[in-house]
C-alpha cells in the first residue's frame, strides 16, 4: 500500500468527514483519512451514554452538501446523528480513503523535503499536506480527585459509557454537571437506588424546544422545495439573536429570567432552588438546555450536593463541603481536553517543537486553522472559533473552506509550501482579544473551559456567524509565506 499522500486527514468524525467530502469535490483523490477507532463519527461515536443528544437545531446540525430532511426531532439523538454522518462518509466514497484502527502517534515537518511525517502505530506515512481534524472533544478529563483511582466500585466517563455495567438498584456518585451530566442524569436517576450529584458549579439551564418531528412535517422537508430551508433560516435567526447577547452582556437579562423562570417552575423546593442558582451571568459558561434535568433532581432519590468531590475514600465520596455520599459507582460528566488537547502535543514543526511548545497554554492560531510554524497544516475546530451557540458544522465549513483555497492555490501555482505570516497571525489574535474583552464569555463572573491554563479566552469567536462564515473562509495569499519549488531546491542545498 502506498504510505506518501497529497493530503492526509488526522480523524473521522464530522471534521474528518468534511474534509475527505471536500477534498473529492475538488478532485483530490490522493489523500488517506486515519483514525483510531473502528467507524466514522468522532465525538457522535464515543459517547453513547443515555440521552445523549445535540444542543443545536438538527436541521443546523448539519452539512450545508448533504441537508437531511429526514431529521426525526428538532435535537436529533446521538444515534441518529451518527448514522447520518456514516451516511454522508459511504455517499461520498469515504471508506476507500480511510484506514481505521490507525493511532497517530506523532507528525513532523520535514522542511527539506517540504512535506509531513506522520508516524502512527501501523507505520509511517507521508504527505504535502496535514488537515488535523481530531477536533477539542476527543480526549476525556479525568479529574485528579485524590483516591479516585482506589476506589474499589465501578468508575467511567460519560464519554466512555459503560453499557455492561447495570446501574439498576446502585448508589452513584456524579461528578459534574456539564453537558452531558445534564443528559444522562435524567436518564439514569429512575434506575439507581441513590443518586448523588458533586455540583461544583449551578449552571443556567433553558428549557429545550424539542419534539418529535411529525411524518407530515418530514413529508413537507422532503417533497416541497425550499421549506427546509426556510425552517432552518428561522432556527438561525433565533440562534444568532443569542449570540448578539454575548457580545452585549446587558441583553442577556431577559434570557436569564427565562431561566430563572424555568427554575421556578420545575423546583419547588427553595433549599435545592438556591444550590441550582447560579451566581454569573448566563452565557459566560456554555448555556445548558434541558426539560428534564430540574423535575429529575426534585426526585427523592437524588442529593444534590452544590460542592465539588474533595477526596474518594474507600466507598465513600466525601464532599468539600463536609458531605459526603456511600457509592457502588462514580460516573464522571467532567468534561474534555479543550484548550489542552493531547493533538498539540503531537504535531511538531521542523525544529521539533511541538504545538504545545509553541502556545504555552494559550493555543492561538490564524483564523482558528493555520499557525506559524507548522506549513501546509490546518487545524479544524481549532482555537478561538467557539461561538456558545453557533453549529460546528458552520465552522468546519468555513475553515473547509480555507483550508481547499490554499491548497488549491498551492497545487494551481506548483507552490511547494505556504505558512501563515507571524505578524498577520498576530495582529489578528490581538484583535481578536480585544473583542473578547466585551463579551460575556469574559465578563461574566464564571471560569469556564474557555480560558486557558492562563487565564486567556482561547476558546471563543467574538463576532457573529455570519462574519465567522465570510473571514474565515477566505484564503488570501498576501497573508502566508510561499516557497516555491526554486526556494525549495536552496533550502534542502
Amino acid at each position: 500500500m502506498s504510505t506518501h499522500f497529497e493530503v492526509i486527514v488526522i480523524g473521522a468524525g464530522i471534521s474528518g468527514v468534511g474534509a475527505g467530502v471536500r477534498l473529492r469535490e475538488a478532485g483530490i483523490r490522493d489523500f488517506l483519512i486515519i483514525e483510531a477507532a473502528d467507524d466514522f463519527g468522532g465525538t457522535w461515536r464515543a459517547n453513547t451514554y443515555p440521552g445523549c443528544q445535540c444542543d443545536v437545531p438538527s436541521r443546523l446540525y448539519s452539512y450545508s452538501f448533504a441537508p437531511n430532511p429526514d431529521w426525526t426531532r428538532v435535537y436529533a439523538h446521538q444515534p441518529e446523528i451518527l448514522a447520518y454522518v456514516e451516511a454522508v462518509a459511504d455517499r461520498h466514497r469515504l471508506p476507500e480513503h480511510t484506514r481505521f484502527g490507525v493511532r497517530m502517534t506523532e507528525a513532523r515537518w520535514q522542511p527539506h523535503a517540504a512535506r509531513w511525517r506522520i508516524s502512527t502505530d501501523a507505520g509511517e506515512f507521508t504527505a504535502r499536506f496535514l488537515i488535523a481534524g481530531a477536533g477539542p472533544w476527543n480526549e476525556p478529563l479525568i479529574p485528579d480527585v485524590p483516591g479516585l483511582a482506589e476506589f474499589p466500585g465501578e468508575v467511567f466517563h460519560s464519554a466512555r459509557w459503560n453499557h455492561d455495567y447495570d446501574l439498576r438498584g446502585k448508589r452513584v456518585a456524579v461528578l459534574g454537571t456539564g453537558a452531558s451530566a445534564v443528559q444522562f442524569v435524567p436518564a439514569i436517576a429512575p434506575q439507581v437506588d441513590r443518586l448523588h450529584l458533586f455540583q461544583r458549579t449551578a449552571q443556567w439551564v433553558l428549557p429545550k424546544p424539542d419534539h418529535r418531528i411529525p411524518k407530515a412535517e418530514q413529508w413537507v422537508m422532503r417533497h416541497v422545495p425550499g421549506a427546509r430551508a426556510a425552517v432552518a433560516a428561522v432556527e438561525y435567526r433565533a440562534m444568532e439573536m443569542l449570540g448578539h447577547g454575548f457580545r452585549r452582556p446587558s441583553l442577556l437579562r431577559g434570557v436569564q429570567a427565562v431561566a430563572r423562570a424555568h427554575l421556578r417552575a420545575t423546583v419547588q423546593g427553595r433549599e435545592l432552588r438556591r444550590k441550582l442558582t447560579p451566581d454569573y451571568t448566563i452565557g459566560c459558561k456554555r448555556i445548558l438546555f434541558s426539560n428534564h434535568y430540574y423535575p429529575a433532581l426534585t426526585r427523592p432519590n437524588v442529593d444534590v450536593h452544590a460542592c465539588a468531590v474533595r477526596t474518594v475514600d474507600g466507598t465513600t465520596v466525601l464532599g468539600a463541603d463536609g458531605s459526603s455520599a456511600e457509592v457502588d459507582a462514580i460516573i464522571l460528566g467532567t468534561g474534555f481536553h479543550i484548550l489542552d488537547m493531547p493533538l498539540s502535543n503531537l504535531i511538531h514543526d521542523g525544529a521539533g517543537r511541538s504545538l504545545a511548545d509553541h502556545w504555552k497554554g494559550s493555543p492561538e492560531a490564524y483564523l482558528g486553522t493555520v499557525t506559524t510554524g507548522f506549513p501546509n497544516a490546518f487545524l479544524l475546530l481549532g482555537p478561538g472559533l467557539g461561538t456558545g451557540h453557533s453549529s460546528a458544522f458552520t465552522i468546519l465549513e468555513a475553515q473547509l473552506d480555507l483550508a481547499l483555497g490554499a491548497i488549491r492555490s498551492a497545487r494551481a501555482e506548483g507552490w511547494a509550501s505556504l505558512e501563515v505570516r507571524r505578524d498577520v497571525q498576530s495582529a489578528y489574535n490581538s484583535e481578536l482579544q480585544a473583542a473578547l474583552a466585551g463579551t460575556v464569555y469574559n465578563t461574566g463572573g464564571c471560569r469556564s473551559y474557555y480560558l486557558d491554563a492562563n487565564g486567556r479566552n482561547s476558546f471563543s469567536w467574538p463576532w457573529s456567524t455570519g462574519r465567522l462564515r465570510t473571514q474565515v473562509a477566505r484564503f488570501d495569499t498576501r497573508d502566508f509565506t510561499v516557497i516555491h519549488p526554486t526556494d525549495q531546491q536552496e533550502i534542502s542545498a
